[in-house]
C-alpha cells in the first residue's frame, strides 16, 4: 500500500478523485438543499392558498358548517377564535400538530356576537388584530408539522392567515399541504446521487490513472535509461527525448545536457589524470636517475640539476594543487586589489619588461590574481625577442589589463586551444623552456573565478597579445 501510493500516478489518482468527491458533495449538498426550498415554498404557497380561500368565505359571513374548505380535499384546516378555542376544523382530522391547537373537534365560540359598541371595539384591539372588519391580514404565517386525516399521517407544511369578520370577531385560519412530494424528491435526488457518485468517482479515477499513466510513460522511460546508464557507468549514452514540447520534453533535454556535461567533465578528468601522471613521471624519473648515479659515484653527481628537477616538480605540484582547488568552485577571497601595484609587483625584476599602468582596483584574491599576471609574464618572456609590455586601464565598468610580446604571436586558429591545460604548440614550448603547459589555463580558470575574461590576440609589435577582462571594485 505505502509503495502503491508512493507513486506520482497514484497520487494524482487520489488527489483528483477527492477534488471531484468534494465538489461533488458540495454540488449534491447545494441541489438538495434547493429543491427542498423549491418544494418547501410550493407546499407552503398552496397552504396559503387554501387558508386564505377559507379567510375569504369568513370575511364574507359564511357559517361555519358551510365553510367549502372544511372537506378535507385540500388538506387539514382550522378555524381558531382570539381565544385560541377551535370553532371550525375539516373532516376525518384525527391528530394535528404544528398549529396554534392540537384540538380536531370544533367548539361553540363562547364570544358574544360582534356588536359596535366601544367595549367590543376595545376586546379587539385588545386580540392583537388591528385589521378593520371583513378584513383579511397580508401577512401569513408558516409552519411545518404534522396531521392524521382518515387514518393517514403525514408532515404538513401550516400557512396561518388571519381575519376580522363582522359577527365572529378576530379568527385565525390554519391550512397545510403535504409535503409527502417534497420527502418523495429529495428522497429520490438522494438515491441517484448515492448510486451516480461513486459511479462518477470510479471513472473519473479510471480516468486519470489512464491518463497519467499516458503522460507519464515517456518519464518512465527516461528513469529506465538513467538506471542503465548509472549500471553501465556509460555516459555517452542519452534518455529519450520525447516530441511533445511539454514540462516532460524540457526534462529530457536538459537531463541530455547533463549527461553531456558530465561527461564532458569525467573525460576531461581523465585526461587530466593522465596528462598530469604523464608530466610527473619525467621529473620524478630525472630526480630518481640522478639520485641513484649519485649513490653508485658520489663524485658525479648533478647537484644543479637535482635541484632543477625538485623545482620542476614543485611547480608542477602547485600548479596541479591550484586546479583541484578550482575545479571544485573554490571562491576568491572578496578583497580590493590594486592592478596597476600587482602589475608592477610582477614585473619587478624581470629583463625587458615595462609596464604602462593607471590605478584599477578590483575585488578577488590578490594571490590567484598575482598568479595570472605572473602566468602571463612568463609565457610573454618565454616567446618575446627582446621586450614584454604591461598595460592597466579602465575601459567602461571593467578593468583591462594587456600582456604583449614583440615575438612571433599565436595563430588565429589556435588561440583558444592554447587554453587547454598540457597543450603546448610547438617544441619552443617544450618541458625544459616552457613546463607543463598549465599556465595559461590556470590563468583563464582564474579569470572565469572572478567574473571575467582571458582572451588572446595579435599586439601592436605583432606578437601575441593576452587580455584580461575583470569587473571594476
Amino acid at each position: 500500500m505505502r509503495r502503491l501510493f508512493g507513486s506520482v500516478r497514484a497520487r494524482a489518482t487520489l488527489a483528483a478523485t477527492l477534488v471531484v468527491a468534494v465538489a461533488l458533495v458540495a454540488a449534491g449538498a447545494a441541489v438538495l438543499l434547493s429543491l427542498r426550498s423549491n418544494l418547501m415554498g410550493e407546499a407552503g404557497t398552496q397552504a396559503e392558498r387554501s387558508a386564505r380561500a377559507v379567510a375569504s368565505e369568513l370575511a364574507a359571513g359564511t357559517p361555519y358548517d358551510k365553510l367549502s374548505g372544511l372537506d378535507g380535499d385540500v388538506g387539514p384546516v382550522q378555524v381558531l377564535d382570539e381565544d385560541k378555542r377551535l370553532v371550525a376544523v375539516s373532516e376525518d382530522l384525527q391528530r394535528i400538530s404544528g398549529t396554534d391547537s392540537a384540538k380536531v373537534k370544533a367548539q361553540p365560540s363562547a364570544a358574544a356576537p360582534r356588536g359596535d359598541d366601544d367595549d367590543d371595539a376595545d376586546d379587539s384591539g385588545d386580540s392583537g388584530a388591528s385589521l378593520e372588519p371583513g378584513e383579511i391580514s397580508g401577512e401569513s404565517v408558516f409552519r411545518n408539522g404534522s396531521a392524521t386525516v382518515d387514518g393517514d399521517t403525514e408532515d404538513y407544511r401550516f400557512a396561518a392567515v388571519e381575519v376580522e369578520t363582522h359577527d365572529r370577531g378576530h379568527l385565525k385560519v390554519f391550512a397545510g399541504a403535504p409535503l409527502a412530494a417534497e420527502h418523495g424528491a429529495v428522497r429520490s435526488a438522494l438515491t441517484v446521487m448515492l448510486i451516480g457518485f461513486p459511479l462518477l468517482l470510479g471513472v473519473v479515477a479510471g480516468v486519470t490513472w489512464l491518463v497519467t499513466r499516458r503522460a507519464l510513460r515517456p518519464v518512465e522511460g527516461i528513469r529506465r535509461e538513467m538506471a542503465a546508464i548509472t549500471q553501465s557507468e556509460d555516459l555517452a549514452r542519452r534518455v529519450p527525448e520525447p516530441d511533445t514540447h511539454d514540462e516532460i520534453a524540457r526534462l529530457a533535454s536538459t537531463t541530455n545536457e547533463t549527461l553531456a556535461a558530465l561527461e564532458t567533465s569525467v573525460e576531461r578528468q581523465r585526461r587530466f589524470v593522465a596528462d598530469a601522471s604523464h608530466e610527473l613521471r619525467s621529473p620524478i624519473a630525472s630526480l630518481r636517475t640522478q639520485l641513484e648515479v649519485a649513490a653508485a659515484h658520489p663524485e658525479l653527481l648533478d647537484l644543479d640539476g637535482a635541484v632543477e628537477d625538485t623545482v620542476r616538480l614543485q611547480r608542477l605540484a602547485a600548479d596541479l594543487l591550484l586546479l583541484a582547488r578550482l575545479d571544485a568552485g573554490e571562491r576568491p577571497h572578496d578583497a580590493r586589489v590594486d592592478l596597476a601595484g600587482l602589475a608592477r609587483e610582477e614585473a619587478e625584476g624581470r629583463t625587458g619588461v615595462t609596464v604602462d599602468a593607471e590605478p584599477v582596483e578590483v575585488a578577488g584574491s590578490r594571490g590567484q590574481l598575482g598568479r595570472v599576471l605572473a602566468n602571463l609574464l612568463d609565457n610573454a618572456q618565454r616567446h618575446a625577442r627582446t621586450a614584454v609590455t604591461v598595460s592597466v586601464r579602465r575601459e567602461g565598468d571593467r578593468a583591462v589589463v594587456g600582456v604583449a610580446d614583440d615575438g612571433d604571436g599565436v595563430p588565429e586558429g589556435d588561440r583558444e586551444r592554447i587554453f587547454e591545460r598540457f597543450v603546448r604548440l610547438d617544441a619552443a614550448r617544450s618541458r625544459d623552456d616552457g613546463g607543463a603547459g598549465l599556465g595559461l589555463a590556470i590563468a583563464r580558470d582564474v579569470a572565469v573565478r572572478h567574473g571575467g575574461t582571458l582572451t588572446a590576440g595579435q599586439g601592436p609589435a605583432g606578437g601575441a597579445l593576452f587580455e584580461l577582462r575583470l569587473p571594476l571594485a
